[in-house]
C-alpha cells in the first residue's frame, strides 16, 4: 500500500532547476534509497518533502493527504521525521531533553498549563520523560542521560538524532546520510540499527547515502538522481550495473557500482 507519492515535484531557485519532475513511491514498510553524486538535488528532495522548501510544481501526497503547502510543523504531525546530513542537536541540553524536544508536537497542553504548572502539564512532561528514557535505552545510550549533547562521540551523536526523530512515532522517517563519519564497524552497526527500527516500529524509511553498501545491503528500492533529473530507479542489483548510473558516478569505463 503506498504511504508516500510524489508527483512531478519541481524546485527552481532562480534560473537553477534544483529538482525536476521527479516522481516517486514508497510503500509501507519499504526502505527506499535516493542516491546521486554530490549537489544532484538529494537534500533539495528531502526538504521539499519534509515542507522545509515549498515546491514550484508537482504533488508530494501522504496517507492520502497533500503536503505541498504544508509548514515542517504540520508536515511533522503527519508522522514524518527525518534527520539531517549535518547533525543538529541542542548541543547545550542533555540528551534526554533533546529527545524529548521530539515529542512536543504530542503534547497536549496549552499555554495555560505552563503558566500554572498544572497536573495535567507535569502529567504530560513526566511520560515524555519516561519515553525519552526508553528511546535512550533502544539506541543505546542509556548510561548518558545525564551528559550534554555536545559531549557526545560523533556516532553517538547519530544515533541521539534518530532517536529524537523516533520520539515522533513517525510512519515515514528520513535519515539524511547516517553513515557519514563513520568508521566500517560503526557503518556496519548503522545498518543493522536501520533493519531493526523498521521492524519495531513499523515505519518506512527514506535514505540518502553515499556509502554503496549500506545502500545496496537494506534498500528495497532505489532511485538514483543527477543535476535535479531522475536517471533511475530499481532494485540493487538492477541499479549497480544501470549504464546511467554508473555513468554519473564512475565514468564511462566501468562496468558496475561495487557495494
Amino acid at each position: 500500500m503506498k504511504l508516500l507519492e510524489v508527483k512531478g515535484l519541481t524546485k527552481r531557485f532562480g534560473g537553477l532547476t534544483a529538482i525536476d519532475s521527479i516522481d516517486l513511491t514508497i510503500d509501507e514498510g519499504q526502505i527506499v534509497s535516493v542516491i546521486g553524486p554530490n549537489g544532484a538535488g538529494k537534500t533539495t528532495f528531502f526538504n521539499m518533502i519534509s515542507g522545509l522548501y515549498p515546491s514550484d510544481e508537482g504533488e508530494i501526497i501522504f496517507n492520502g493527504k497533500k503536503l505541498n503547502k504544508l509548514t515542517p510543523e504540520k508536515v511533522a504531525s503527519c508522522r514524518i521525521s527525518r534527520t539531517f546530513q549535518n547533525i543538529r542537536l541542542f548541543p547545550e541540553m542533555l540528551t534526554v531533553e533533546n529527545i524529548m524536544v521530539g515529542m512536543n508536537i504530542n503534547l497536549s497542553y496549552g499555554i495555560k498549563d505552563i503558566i500554572f504548572k498544572t497536573k495535567k502539564m507535569k502529567d504530560a512532561e513526566l511520560s515524555a520523560y519516561m519515553e525519552a528514557l526508553k528511546l535512550l535505552e533502544y539506541v543505546g545510550l542509556e548510561e548518558k542521560e545525564k551528559e550534554l549533547a555536545k559531549s557526545l562521540p560523533y556516532g553517538d551523536q547519530r544515533r541521539l538524532e534518530i532517536a529524537r526523530a523516533l520520539a515522533l512515532r513517525p510512519k515515514l522517517i528520513m535519515l539524511d546520510e547516517p553513515a557519514a563519519g563513520l568508521n566500517p564497524k560503526e557503518t556496519e552497526e548503522m545498518k543493522e540499527f536501520i533493519l531493526k527500527i523498521r521492524k519495531d516500529f513499523g515505519c518506512s524509511i527514506l535514505l540518502i547515502e553515499h556509502d554503496m553498501k549500506l545502500v545496496m545491503g537494506i534498500s528495497d528500492k532505489i532511485a538514483v538522481i543527477n543535476y535535479g533529473v531522475k536517471i533511475a530507479e530499481g532494485k540493487p542489483d538492477y541499479i549497480k550495473t544501470h549504464k546511467e548510473v554508473i555513468k554519473a558516478y564512475l565514468g564511462e569505463e566501468s562496468e558496475e557500482i561495487t557495494a
